[in-house]
């Protein structure tokens, strides 16, 4: 006969483990998934119409991220996101600082920029979903140093 010892370590991975993947044992949806909601500060020098570019400048940073769908968590492609910063290149009110990129078919963007320097005393982009199949989306998010050349937002946007 076999002895069945539950540790806390074992019920705890279990637990886990539908957490993760629901009780059919299969992934999750991401049934209820709320809107991302705009950040203060995040509309500043913001300018409408930005054109889609291939990059910003001379590049060397990287901004991406994805955009999916509030409720399922679907993917968007297709979708406009601008974006700009204060950079080695320039500031954030600048037109040559703003462009915009469109997502692809997995709902993921991504735009090189030059890299982004502190402005207010941080490291900080700014991104925008500003079209009108979705709620107006503007975000803020700040670096965690800023010596790194990448920043990632994710976008879940709600249909307008």
């Amino acid at each position: 006969m076999t002895d069945f010892i539950i540790t806390r370590r074992a019920l705890l991975t279990a637990a886990g483990a539908v957490v993760a993947t629901g009780m059919s044992g299969l992934p999750a949806r991401a049934q209820g998934l709320a809107a991302t909601p705009t950040m203060r500060g995040g509309r500043n020098n913001y300018r409408p119409g930005a054109p889609i570019v291939d990059r910003i400048g001379g590049g060397g940073f990287w901004m991406t991220g994805t955009v999916r769908r509030a409720g399922d968590g679907a993917p968007l492609a297709g979708q406009r996101i601008q974006i700009w910063a204060h950079t080695t290149e320039g500031h954030e009110r600048d037109p040559h600082s703003h462009g915009a990129t469109l997502t692809d078919a997995n709902g993921v963007f991504r735009l090189e920029m030059p890299q982004i320097v502190p402005a207010f005393g941080q490291p900080h982009g700014h991104l925008a979903y500003d079209d009108d199949d979705f709620e107006t989306v503007f975000l803020r998010p700040v670096m965690a140093r800023a010596s790194d050349t990448s920043l990632n937002a994710d976008f879940v946007l709600q249909p307008a």
